[in-house]
């Protein structure tokens, strides 16, 4: 049975400028299932609404940040540790 510190957020971000950044979280470890398949190349993710967000190519805007897209499915996630 998971208690509420066994379970992950609803929604987390790698981005250290949005407002689900959570370093505590990130450093413990989250594990991301989509559509039935491990990833690791999740920057985002939100597990009500059924997306990621995960980085497309090696395109920059203009900012330099690393350009993103949204993939809509099933999302799980859980703690690594």
């Amino acid at each position: 049975m998971d208690t509420p510190n066994d379970t992950p957020p609803d929604r987390l971000s790698n981005d250290p400028r949005s407002k689900y950044h959570d370093e505590a979280l990130l450093e413990r470890g989250i594990g991301i299932r989509f559509n039935g398949q491990e990833r690791h190349n999740v920057e985002e993710y939100c597990v009500s609404e059924g997306w990621i967000r995960v980085q497309a190519g090696r395109a920059l805007d203009r900012r330099g940040q690393p350009m993103t897209m949204k993939i809509r499915g099933t999302v799980e996630a859980w703690f690594r540790t």
